[in-house]
Order: C-alpha cells, then sequence, then structure tokens
C-alpha cells in the first residue's frame, strides 16, 4: 500500500499529522494539499492581503511541520488545532505590523498624550479579562467560539470541524456565551 493511502485510512487529518510527527514526507504533502486551502483562507480572513497571508499559510504549515508532535487529539481535532495555528499567527502578523506602525508614529511624535496611555493600558486589561474568561469556559465550550468567532465559522461549519451536531455547537455556544458575559460582567 502507498504510504499516502496508508496515512489517509489512519484516521484522516489526525493521522496524517501522526505520520507527519513521525517525519513522514508523503503524509505531510497530503496534509499540505487538504490543510493549504483553508489555512490560506483564515489568514487572508484575518490579514485581508494577499501577499502577507501567503506568507502567514507558510509560516503555519512550516509549524505543523516542526510540532506535529503536540497535536493532541483529545484536545480537540485535527483541523481545528491547525486552523487555531493559523489563526494565533495571522493575529500575531497583525499585532507585528501594527506595533511597527505605532513605533514609527512615536518617533514622529514625540509627546505621547495620557489618554492614548490609558486606552492603551485599558485595552490590554480588557484582553487579560478575555482570556482569562475563556480559560474558565471548558475546552469544548472554547473550542467553539475560537472557530466561531475567531475563525468565522458558522454553526454548521463548527459542527463539521468539530464532527458534533450543529444542535450541540450552538447549546455550546450559547452556555459559554452565557458564561463570558457573567465573567465579563456586560451584556454579549
Amino acid at each position: 500500500m502507498h504510504p499516502r493511502s496508508e496515512a489517509r485510512h489512519d484516521g484522516g487529518l489526525a493521522g496524517l499529522i501522526a505520520a507527519t510527527a513521525r517525519g513522514e514526507a508523503a503524509a505531510f504533502e497530503e496534509l499540505y494539499d487538504q490543510v493549504a486551502g483553508p489555512v490560506f483562507g483564515v489568514a487572508q480572513r484575518v490579514l485581508r492581503d494577499p501577499a502577507q497571508s501567503e506568507e502567514v499559510a507558510q509560516e503555519v504549515l512550516l509549524e505543523v511541520w516542526r510540532t506535529a508532535s503536540r497535536f493532541d487529539h483529545a484536545k480537540g481535532s485535527a483541523l481545528a488545532w491547525v486552523m487555531m495555528l493559523a489563526h494565533r499567527r495571522a493575529v500575531d502578523r497583525v499585532r507585528s505590523v501594527h506595533r511597527e506602525a505605532e513605533r514609527e508614529r512615536r518617533t514622529a511624535t514625540s509627546d505621547i498624550p495620557y489618554d492614548t496611555v490609558a486606552e492603551a493600558v485599558e485595552a490590554t486589561l480588557d484582553q487579560e479579562r478575555v482570556r482569562r474568561c475563556l480559560a474558565a469556559l471548558t475546552e469544548l465550550q472554547r473550542e467553539s467560539v475560537m472557530l466561531a468567532y475567531y475563525g468565522g465559522y458558522t454553526y454548521g461549519q463548527v459542527a463539521d470541524l468539530l464532527g458534533v451536531a450543529a444542535g450541540t455547537v450552538k447549546t455550546r455556544m450559547r452556555d459559554a456565551l452565557i458564561r463570558l458575559r457573567d465573567c465579563l460582567g456586560v451584556g454579549l
């Protein structure tokens, strides 16, 4: 049996990731073929720049090659893991570009008004609160929220990615949003 077809029958993407972790180049080629499009799509939705999206997609796929052994199917689906890597890398790129533009702006103006500093501190505190509240969710709730809100997927797409019924995803999302609202103390 050809190594590619062996990997395909050994658990889909999870099997391909496991084979990639063992250094099987053919498995990585097939994995690449299956996820390169969705990875580029996630990057494109976040970055809105095709050239940067291509760079990020290549970085993500290289990261999958290097870190395939870190994938834990008990924590979520293989596709969700790859999409999470893609989203994180794209967001990191946006932040990097934003920080660079901010540094350039600051060097052009030496005086930073107090309001800008206060807003930056408030934004950082808000981000920490959101991270803390997301961490308080169950893994299944967090994965559903991350795919829907950060990945831009519909309930049906999230259900397909996680291999569960759409009603289950809706229930997870509703419960997660209630918990987030209570944790953050705001009306979502």
